[in-house]
């Protein structure tokens, strides 16, 4: 994990760019709660209430006891397409964009 990366009180938000998504299942594996294969075999976020949200950008909140699976997630996603957004700035802190060390 990075310097950058905080994982104590910040809020952070996820979502799944599906033009870029491979299909592989880490982050349904990682976070299953978070994320979910739709009928096309890609993946995409589910909100608090666990419905999954289809359209293209949809951003959900990461719940606090899920932070490090979710930023596991886009680090470890070979299709590169997943995004984890602090609340605060809207600072990429995990997926393609983020700062590397």
């Amino acid at each position: 994990m990075t310097a950058q990366v905080e994982t104590g009180s910040d809020q952070l938000r996820v979502w799944v760019d599906q033009d870029l998504c491979t299909g592989d299942g880490l982050c349904v594996q990682y976070a299953p709660e978070v994320f979910e294969f739709d009928v096309d075999g890609l993946a995409y976020v589910k909100d608090d209430s666990g419905e999954l949200q289809t359209d293209p950008g949809s951003r959900a909140s990461v719940p606090a006891h899920l932070r490090l699976e979710v930023i596991d997630s886009a680090k470890e996603c070979p299709g590169e397409c997943i995004h984890v957004v602090r609340v605060a700035d809207d600072v990429e802190v995990a997926g393609p964009d983020a700062e590397q060390d």
